[in-house]
């Protein structure tokens, strides 16, 4: 008998009693039945002791030592100590919302100072105090631009990460929206093919710079060409790129968005992470989320408030933006403690080093018998290859080796079943990256 647990007949019947059920079965009538437990045959309970040794050698299963050449949206940085040393100091460890200013100024300043380093980065007048990651950002970016134009139609360029178009889809499901989608055409957005889609409908334009093969794009005359229709631009951005590549503000995006693991934030098999929004400042009410301010007290001392909180908790809920709230705050302090480490300077020195490692391994990588490296458009730090035989075997026997070798990209574009992205960054050595063509070269030509 498990001590642990209810056994008995009469157990059974006095849990199903009190919770006014007839049966097990009627206990679990509103679940299908695919979706009904299967066994309540559960194992003896454990000690803490027990509990935690169990799941020390269940985690030494994964293969953590591996020498990463995978990105597709997350990249392994380089992370300063003095990251981890201050986001873990007492005063930040809360994730929620600073609804009292006056005892939460540190958090206010630190998100107000969040905003500021984004906009600077972008190129953009303003930004909210984040989101939960990139693909719920862009999710409300379209949204947003559906509120300002009163439109409801999206174009999604194809280079667009096929995992966020997936997650917007998802997201308006039971929405009135069209979506409409372009393809790639060499690395690049169609221009032909996304001119001919605007209408008087069409809410906006999403774009990703770089895109998810990798390729940089400057979009200036595809949003030339959206903004004589009255239709938004918005753009999904890889934040370190930023250090060295045209902003969104220069292009004259309407909305930016993005994902902030790479700024400070590890990689954590999926998260948390966080989402940054950044538009202009004609938009700012339209944006979900909540902005910090900068304002004065009664005795004229600096301090920091939410300044706007277009949330349904606080508003009407027909005029709320969004139901976003806790937003991760914590992720978001740790990507402006990164970002004021590195400074201006230092971003650019950082993505700097990522193009140029990035385009040794490309050099590397063409000198192997059947792989071809594509170079039909300039990339960043990220890029995509063609190899003799199907991408996602490869990947398989390359863990062996010691490498998470891409990203397969047949499993979001049919026919590209022997294609895959590389992505390389600053931790990424020379002989990190010799010994990872050499054992790409022995995988592609050992069948």
């Amino acid at each position: 008998m498990n001590p642990y647990i209810a056994n008995t007949s009469s157990e059974v019947d006095e849990m199903l009693s009190v919770v006014g059920a007839k049966s097990i079965d009627d206990l679990f009538r509103d679940l299908k039945p695919e979706h009904r437990p299967r066994s309540f045959d559960l194992p003896v309970g454990k000690s803490e002791q027990e509990v935690v040794d169990f799941i020390r050698d269940l985690g030494k299963k994964n293969a953590s030592d591996l020498k990463l050449f995978i990105g597709a949206g997350y990249y392994d940085h380089y992370i300063p100590t003095a990251v981890d040393a201050l986001a873990s100091r007492g005063e930040f460890f809360t994730a929620y919302t600073p609804y009292q200013p006056e005892c939460s100024q540190g958090t206010l300043q630190a998100l107000y100072q969040f905003q500021s380093c984004l906009c600077t980065l972008t190129g953009m007048e303003v930004a909210n105090a984040s989101l939960y990651d990139g693909g719920t950002a862009l999710y409300e970016a379209a949204m947003m631009a559906i509120r300002i134009t009163g439109r409801n139609r999206i174009i999604m360029d194809g280079g667009v990460s096929p995992i966020y178009r997936k997650m917007l889809r998802s997201y308006t499901s039971n929405l009135h929206i069209e979506f409409a989608e372009t393809p790639v055409v060499h690395g690049q957005a169609d221009r032909r093919q996304i001119a001919d889609l605007l209408n008087d409908q069409t809410a906006a334009v999403i774009l990703q710079n770089p895109n998810f093969f990798g390729a940089i794009d400057d979009h200036s005359d595809i949003i030339e060409t959206a903004h004589q229709k009255g239709i938004l631009v918005i753009e999904s951005v890889y934040p370190i790129s930023l250090g060295i590549l045209k902003t969104p503000g220069e292009m004259g995006v309407d909305i930016v968005t993005g994902e902030g693991q790479s700024l400070g934030l590890p990689l954590n098999f999926g998260g948390p992470y966080l989402g940054f929004m950044a538009t202009r400042k004609e938009f700012i009410r339209k944006m979900p989320g909540r902005i910090v301010g900068q304002t004065v007290d009664a005795e004229g001392r600096r301090s920091f408030v939410n300044t706007l909180q277009a949330r349904e908790q606080h508003i009407r809920r027909e005029k709320a933006t969004s139901n976003i709230c806790t937003n991760v705050s914590l992720c978001a302090l740790r990507a402006v403690i990164f970002m004021s480490l590195l400074g201006k300077e230092g971003l650019k020195q950082l993505a700097q080093l990522n193009l140029d490692k990035a385009e040794f391994t490309r050099q590397t990588l063409e000198k192997i018998k059947g792989i071809t490296v594509k170079r039909s458009s300039p990339t960043f730090n990220e890029f995509a290859v063609c190899l003799p035989c199907d991408a996602s075997k490869v990947v398989g026997e390359m863990v062996k080796k010691g490498f998470a070798a891409g990203f397969p990209l047949g499993r979001y574009y049919p026919g590209m079943e022997n294609y895959m992205i590389v992505a390389v960054t600053e931790k990424r050595t020379k002989e990190d990256i010799l010994n990872f063509a050499q054992a790409l070269k022995e995988v592609c030509n050992s069948g």
